[in-house]
């Protein structure tokens, strides 16, 4: 699991080398898949690094991924309530995330709902992931 971060960092940087030219807008994305499962504090990966040192990027996505990974329902769990998540997030300020993030996550909160209602996997889409899910781990 905790590969996924060098993975994702590496299929783009894979990418720019088969286009033969690195993409300015993928340094972004390069950050984003690396370093978003660290934490402020310095007690996540792939680095351990903490506070600023983390590129803004990865700081933004990690209060996005946390909040989408709380409330959305998967093939293996429910969601949970929207106010729990953010009960969550608003617990790590300071230890998980970026405090001035949490902050502005605080103020923008009925809109990151508003986005998950809007893009939640229908019934249909989580049968069709279970099957997928269920086929994979019979490989």
């Amino acid at each position: 699991m905790k590969t996924h971060t060098t993975l994702g960092r590496d299929a783009i940087v894979r990418a720019e080398q088969e286009l033969g030219l690195e993409v300015e807008f993928l340094r972004h994305a390069k950050e984003i898949a690396y370093y978003h499962q660290e934490k402020w504090d310095g007690s996540g990966y792939p680095e351990g690094i903490s506070g600023e040192t983390i590129p803004l990027s990865a700081r933004l996505m990690a209060v996005a991924d946390v909040y989408d990974a709380l409330v959305s329902r998967r093939v293996y769990k429910e969601g949970m309530p929207h106010e729990k998540a953010v009960q969550i997030i608003q617990e790590g300020r300071g230890t998980h995330f970026d405090p001035d993030l949490v902050d502005a996550f605080l103020e923008l909160q009925p809109e990151f709902q508003e986005i998950s209602r809007r893009y939640a996997d229908s019934v249909h889409e989580l049968e069709v992931k279970a099957e997928q899910l269920s086929t994979f781990e019979s490989k």
